[in-house]
C-alpha cells in the first residue's frame, strides 16, 4: 500500500465518490434506506415497551435475535466467497423488505402478538447482517486500497445521518401519527437499497473458494486464528458493544428518569448518530494514520469513558414510577437530556473512529477470497455485540439501578481494552503502509 497523500483539510474525503460511481450509488441507496431501518429500530422498541411496560422485554429483541444472527452472519460471508456478491445482497434484502411489510401489516391491524414482533424483527436482523456483510466485501472491489479509510469514513456519514434521523424521525412520528405509518414509511425507504445493489456490476469473488458450507466457514475461522491484528480487532469490538450498549434503558429513562417519553428516546437515539456524523464530516485526516491498532485503542477507550458518563447523568436523578412513554418533551429534565444526549454524541463520535480503523484494516489486509467470510464474522461480532449488551443491560438492570449498566460497564471497557491492547504488541505497533492480519 502507498503512502497516503498529506491532505490538510480536516473535513472529509469525498474521492472514493469521483473515483468510483458504483460506489457512489451503494452508499446513497444505503444510506437512504439505513434512514427507514433506524426508524423500525426505534419504533419496534417504542411498540414493545408501550404493550409490555418491561426493559426486559424489550432487551429480549436482542437476545431471541442473536443465536440466528451468528448463523446468518457466517454463512452469508460463506455465500459471499462463493457466489455474485450483487446477487446474494439483493436476494438478502427482499427478505428483508418483506420483514418489515409484515411488521407494518401487524400494527395497522392491530396484533398485538409479542413473539410475532420478536420473530419478525429477528428475521430482519438475519437478513440485514448478510446485507452487510456481503456489501462490506464489495466495496474493495469498487475503490482503489489506498481510500479505502475514506471509503469507511464516508460509511460513516451514511451511516451517521440514518442513525441521526431515523431515531429522531420515529420519535416524532411515532408520538403524532402513530406506529403504522412508521414502519410503513421504513417499508418505502427501503426500496432505495434495491437502487443501490441493482446498478452495480456483477461481482465474483477474486480466487473463491471450491468448498462449500462448513468446509468454507472452517477455511474462513482457519484464516482468522492465523490472523491476529484481525482477531483482536474484533475481540476489542465484542468488550466496546458488550459492556458499552444502553440503547435498551432508552424507553426507560424516558418514561421514568429523565422525562419526555417517546420524544426523549428519538433525541438519546439520535445524540450518538450524531457524534458519529460529526466526526465523520471532520475524517479528512483519518488516512494518514498508520498506527491504526493504537488508535482503535484509543477511540474504543474514550468510548468507554463517554459511557461511564452516560450513567453518571442519570446517577442522581431517581425514577418516577408515575411516568409513561406518551409523556411531552414538556415534562422532561431539560438540564440532564442535554448533558445525557452529549455524552452520548461523544460516545457515537469515538466508536465511529474506531470502525473506521477497523473496516480498514480489514478490507486492506485480507485477500478477496477470504473477504466474505472475514466481513461475516465482523458484521457478526458488529451486530451481536450490541445484543450481548442487551443481555448485560437487561441483566444489570433488574437492579432497577437504570444508571448501573453504563457506569459499570464504561469501567470495564476502559480497563480491558487497556489491558488487551497491551499484551498484544503486533496490534500496537500495527502500520498501515505494511498491512499484515
Amino acid at each position: 500500500m502507498s503512502a497516503p497523500v498529506a491532505r490538510r483539510s480536516h473535513l472529509v474525503d469525498l474521492t472514493p465518490f469521483r473515483s468510483s460511481p458504483a460506489f457512489f450509488r451503494l452508499w446513497l441507496g444505503t444510506g437512504i434506506a439505513g434512514v427507514g431501518g433506524q426508524m423500525t429500530v426505534v419504533a419496534v422498541s417504542l411498540h414493545i415497551y408501550d404493550l409490555t411496560g418491561s426493559t426486559g422485554a424489550v432487551a429480549l429483541v436482542g437476545v431471541v435475535g442473536l443465536l440466528p444472527m451468528i448463523i446468518a452472519g457466517l454463512y452469508g460471508g460463506v455465500l459471499a466467497d462463493r457466489f455474485d456478491r450483487r446477487i446474494v445482497a439483493i436476494a438478502a434484502e427482499s427478505v428483508a423488505w418483506v420483514s418489515v411489510l409484515c411488521l407494518a401489516g401487524l400494527a395497522w391491524f392491530h396484533i398485538d402478538v409479542l413473539w410475532f414482533y420478536y420473530v419478525l424483527t429477528t428475521l430482519t436482523a438475519v437478513a440485514t447482517t448478510i446485507v452487510s456483510a456481503t456489501r462490506m466485501a464489495i466495496v474493495p472491489r469498487l475503490v482503489d486500497k489506498e481510500l479505502l479509510p475514506a471509503a469507511s469514513a464516508l460509511g460513516g456519514i451514511s451511516m451517521g445521518i440514518a442513525i441521526t434521523v431515523g431515531p429522531a424521525l420515529a420519535g416524532v412520528l411515532v408520538a403524532t401519527i402513530g406506529i403504522q405509518w412508521t414502519y410503513t414509511i421504513d417499508a418505502v425507504l427501503f426500496l432505495a437499497a434495491f437502487t443501490g445493489v441493482l446498478t452495480l456490476p456483477a461481482i465474483v469473488p477474486e480466487g473463491g473458494s471450491s468448498t462449500r458450507g462448513v468446509r468454507a466457514l472452517r477455511e474462513g475461522l482457519g484464516f482468522l486464528r492465523r490472523a491476529p491484528n484481525i482477531r483482536l480487532g474484533f475481540l476489542i469490538d465484542i468488550v466496546a458493544m458488550t459492556f458499552g450498549m444502553a440503547r435498551v434503558l432508552y424507553p426507560a429513562v424516558g418514561a421514568l428518569v429523565i422525562g419526555g417519553g417517546a420524544i426523549t428516546v428519538g433525541i438519546l437515539f439520535a445524540a450518538g448518530a450524531t457524534g458519529t456524523l460529526l466526526s465523520s464530516l471532520l475524517s479528512g485526516r483519518l488516512g494518514q494514520v498508520r498506527r491504526q491498532g493504537l488508535a482503535i485503542r484509543n477511540s474504543v477507550m474514550a468510548y468507554g469513558g463517554f459511557m461511564l458518563a452516560f450513567g453518571l447523568v442519570l446517577l442522581p436523578l431517581g425514577t418516577d414510577r408515575s411516568g409513561s412513554i406518551t409523556d411531552s418533551l414538556s415534562t422532561a429534565n431539560i438540564p440532564a437530556l442535554a448533558l445525557a444526549a452529549l455524552a452520548l454524541a461523544g460516545a457515537g463520535a469515538a466508536d465511529n473512529v474506531s470502525s473506521v480503523f477497523r473496516t480498514t484494516m480489514l478490507q486492506s489486509a485480507v485477500p478477496d477470497s477470504m473477504r466474505g467470510r472475514t466481513q461475516g464474522i465482523y458484521i457478526v461480532v458488529v451486530t451481536g455485540g450490541p445484543r450481548l449488551g442487551d443481555a448485560f443491560v437487561g441483566l444489570v438492570v433488574a437492579t432497577t439501578l437504570l444508571w448501573l449498566p453504563s457506569v459499570l460497564g464504561g469501567l470495564l471497557i476502559v480497563s480491558l481494552v487497556g489491558v488487551l491492547v497491551r499484551l498484544n504488541p503486533s496490534f500496537r505497533d500495527y502500520d498501515a503502509l505494511d498491512p499484515k492480519a
